[in-house]
């Protein structure tokens, strides 16, 4: 890339959390839970884990922990192999596209799936995942082993995937790079405003409230959290370098795409995210420092 291309300053950023939101709606949807019930598989957590480490296989708990970095390793062996016992990682993985298109046919409508807009965003998101990389990504390596989906909007929906595994297998490096545990990391995560609250930690990650209390006492020990809860100087210092950090980690794709196709991308992804927000894909009290 020459320097008349080089992409605007976090842009690449700025890209990334318009069309990962086009991937999560998948975890929010009561779709998802109407498809697992049919597979035998109802347990919400269960539902959750099995959905998104599918692609690995049949493995046991210890490579998914290490992949999603921040879930409690008992709540992940409480249903991980487990789970495959009553469905296969192949029927997870074919109930998890069911669910993308049953839940963006929804939100968006089936005139925008049909698109030429839709279609040209799925080229581009195709496009920019040419340039990820598989070393040390085991979430994005596992996912790029799928077929890419033939209609447009579940051709959007794999890439969006695939550009967050990538960007969220990086930021696990700069998370361990910093010395931030599991749960060190949700909790300054959240006390930036754009984490989860802690109802969806306490519902989803498997870790107690005495352990995120505990947690918090670790970042005030290092000086990071102060006695609110809220971060210091020197914590707002170190999750800005961690999100550069993950910036540059992630820069490959969005370079591989180039500075236009990055803008267009982002001009496309936004219309079709803020659709789907206004559709309700996201609870009102998923983010923030509740």
């Amino acid at each position: 890339m020459t320097t008349s291309q080089r992409l605007p300053e976090r842009a690449a950023r700025h890209c990334h959390s318009v069309v990962n939101p086009l991937h999560s709606v998948v975890y929010f949807s009561p779709d998802i839970h109407r498809e697992f019930a049919e597979l035998g598989i109802e347990d919400r957590p269960a539902v959750n884990l099995a959905s998104r480490s599918a692609a690995f296989g049949r493995v046991g708990a210890g490579p998914v922990v290490a992949a999603f970095y921040n879930y409690k390793y008992e709540l992940v062996a409480r249903h991980i192999p487990a789970v495959w016992d009553i469905a296969s990682p192949e029927d997870a993985i074919a109930a998890r596209l069911r669910t993308a298109d049953a839940t963006l046919r929804r939100l968006l409508g089936d005139d925008v799936l049909a698109s030429p807009e839709m279609a040209e965003a799925a080229r581009l998101a195709l496009r920019a995942t040419e340039g990820c990389t598989r070393g040390g990504r085991p979430l994005y390596s596992a996912h790029a082993d799928l077929a890419v989906p033939e209609e447009p909007h579940l051709a959007l929906w794999y890439a969006a995937t695939l550009l967050r595994e990538h960007r969220g297998d990086g930021h696990v490096m700069a998370l361990v790079q910093a010395g931030l545990d599991p749960v060190e990391a949700l909790v300054s995560h959240g006390a930036t405003g754009r984490g989860m609250t802690q109802k969806w930690l306490l519902a989803t990650r498997g870790w107690s409230e005495e352990e995120l209390a505990a947690g918090r006492d670790r970042l005030r020990e290092r000086g990071l959290l102060d006695a609110e809860g809220e971060l210091t100087e020197a914590g707002i210092a170190l999750r800005e370098e961690l999100e550069d950090a993950t910036d540059r980690l992630d820069a490959a794709p969005y370079e591989h795409l180039g500075a236009a196709g990055v803008a267009r991308l982002t001009e496309l992804a936004t219309a079709f995210t803020t659709a789907a927000a206004a559709a309700g894909a996201f609870p009102a009290d998923l983010l923030g420092k509740g």
